[in-house]
This record gives C-alpha cells, sequence and structure tokens, in this order.
C-alpha cells in the first residue's frame, strides 16, 4: 500500500471519508496530536488500528464526534459532564462515561466505560461529520513512540500501512487531552486542558488507582519515547547543577533541552520561551533529535501546574521513570 498525504480541502476529506467507511484507517491532525482514524462502530476496522500501531488491545481507545449532541448516542451523560461538556468542547479534554450497547468493547479495551472527545480542529470536525460516525483515533504513531504533531511525522511510522494521511499543518497544542473521568469523579490523564481549569468548574477530582488494568490511554504502558535515553530532571533550586553533572557523565551524542537554562559550553537548545512552547514543541523535538541520532537527552524540569503537568507526565513516561 502507497501512504499519500492529501493536503485538507473537500475533495480530500470526501476520500478520506470514504475510505474510513470501507472499513480503513485514515489520520488527520487535531488540536493536541494527529489522530489515526477507523469508524468506531466497526469493530473489524477498529481491530486494524492495534495493528498498524503495534498498540496493546486492552488500551482503551477514544471515540471523536463533531457535534454535543452526539454524545447521548453512545454514552449516559453525568451532571459532571453535562458541565464539563457545555464549558470545555470542542478542546483538548475526554470524558469517560458509561457507554451505551451501541459501542463494541474492542473500542473500551472490554471496560465498560468509553471516552468521548470533540476535537477543536476543523479539518477534524470536518472529516468526521463527512463520515457520519464516531471515528476511534489514538495518536497516529507507532506505539510507544514520540506522538506526531506533522503530517510526516505520521509518514514516518505508519508509511504503507495506512492509505491516507489528512494534511492540516502543526498541530496547536502539541500534548494530548486531558481525561476525566466523570463516572467516578477522577482525573485519569494530565493534558491540553490544565487540571486546575477543570475543578474550577466541578471540584476536585480524585487521583485514579493505578491497576493492571488501563482506565485510559497512556496509563500502563510506556509512552511518547524518542530512541535515545531520556532523563527528567525534577525542578528545584539545584536542578542545573544536576544537569550539568548528569551531562558530564553521560557518554555518546548528547543534548540538554533548555526553557532559558544556561548550561555554558555544554550542548543545549531552547525548546520554548514558555511552558507551552515546551509542550508544543517536544514531541517534534524529540523526533528531530532522533533523526540526528542523539543518544541521551536531558529535559529541564517545570512546575507542576497547569500544562506543566501534563507536560512533566508526558517526559516522565518518555524517560521511563529516569529522573536526576
Amino acid at each position: 500500500m502507497n501512504t499519500q498525504i492529501l493536503q485538507f480541502n473537500s475533495k480530500n476529506t470526501q476520500l478520506c471519508a470514504d475510505e474510513i467507511l470501507s472499513g480503513g484507517l485514515v489520520a488527520f491532525p487535531t488540536e493536541t496530536v494527529y489522530g489515526l482514524g477507523a469508524n468506531a462502530l466497526n469493530p473489524e476496522a477498529v481491530k486494524k488500528i492495534y495493528d498498524a500501531k503495534g498498540r496493546p488491545s486492552d488500551n482503551p481507545l477514544i471515540c471523536h464526534i463533531y457535534d454535543k449532541a452526539q454524545i447521548e448516542q453512545f454514552a449516559f451523560i453525568t451532571p459532571t459532564a453535562e458541565k464539563l461538556i457545555d464549558k470545555f468542547m470542542p478542546g483538548p479534554i475526554t470524558i469517560v462515561l458509561q457507554k451505551k450497547q451501541i459501542v463494541p468493547s474492542v473500542v473500551t479495551g472490554g471496560l465498560d466505560t468509553v471516552g468521548i472527545r470533540m476535537p477543536n480542529h476543523k479539518c477534524a470536525l470536518e472529516l468526521i461529520r463527512e463520515c457520519g460516525v464516531p471515528l476511534c483515533a489514538p495518536s497516529a504513531n507507532t506505539s510507544t513512540k514520540p506522538s506526531p504533531t506533522l503530517a510526516e511525522h505520521v509518514l514516518h511510522d505508519l508509511d504503507g500501512k495506512i492509505k491516507y494521511i489528512l494534511d492540516g499543518g502543526r498541530c496547536s497544542v502539541g500534548l494530548e487531552s486531558t481525561i476525566v473521568d466523570c463516572v467516578n469523579n477522577t482525573l485519569l490523564r494530565q493534558g491540553g486542558t490544565p487540571k486546575e481549569e477543570i475543578e474550577a468548574v466541578i471540584g476536585k477530582l480524585n487521583r485514579p488507582i493505578v491497576g493492571n488494568v488501563p482506565l485510559c490511554p497512556g496509563m500502563k504502558y510506556k509512552h511518547y519515547s524518542p530512541n535515545a535515553n531520556v532523563y527528567l530532571a525534577l525542578p528545584g533550586i539545584d536542578m542545573h547543577r544536576r544537569i550539568e553533572q548528569k551531562y558530564d557523565e553521560a557518554s555518546g551524542k548528547k543534548i540538554i533541552l533548555s526553557l532559558g537554562g544556561n548550561y555554558g559550553d555544554r550542548n543545549t537548545y531552547c525548546i520554548g520561551n514558555s511552558v507551552e512552547e515546551y509542550a508544543y514543541n517536544l514531541f517534534a523535538q524529540f523526533r528531530r533529535l532522533d533523526g540526528e541520532g542523539y543518544d541521551i537527552i536531558i529535559c529541564e524540569g517545570v512546575d507542576d501546574y497547569g500544562v506543566g503537568a501534563a507536560l512533566m507526565n508526558r517526559i516522565h513516561k518518555a524517560s521511563g521513570g529516569k529522573t536526576i
């Protein structure tokens, strides 16, 4: 199969919708990252996602919709969910609800709940509307690798495995959606919508109980990892000293990803001038450094607040828990 990158327009959107409705897979952009879309109501199509990504079959998928009214077709809406829908949709948030029978179990990893999201991206919304069905759409990358924020990233990972990539430019957020379990009032994953903004609307969220069964994407398995060894420097008054010490000890081709830190003549790349820019650039830089053959990536940590909490989560996952 030859994978084609198609520029976003009405003709190409129709081509992609036809491919999805015939049981195929199409990658498309959202404001967070590129997703790998399949008809969520077609179990055989959904199974192709797991095969293309090399994704464990017990890792739940998120259903993407184009209209808030669609939600009650697929899930039972709670009062908490209503508040989040009204305030944050469309946007980088996923709500987890008790699923209705119409949702295949392959979508939910066998759980009786389903994650639902309405992306804030014209290309995504027009494609989903053209399909007329919800789309399962995990990140359009090889499982465990950095999420794609450009069409070219998708092509690198999935070339020959899918027919079309709908190119809508670079994703504006760069990190996946926040996931809120509205059945148990629990924050399952930090993401593009800060926890503090959510709690201002619905009150304090519980912490998830992490067990053997993943309750949402990114919860159980290693994720977001480049080929290089990643180290996360925990924030603190001695963070720069710890980074310099790790850099000097490490062997191989190495680099420091910095948010304005000065490390003398050590190889350093300023990844942004704000936490939001850091998050926006992170996955793209991981992919660039892989292409340039780096062995060691040392990432400055940030305060665990707002988007910084999601950023720290992604770097921690990418590092496999290696902190300094």
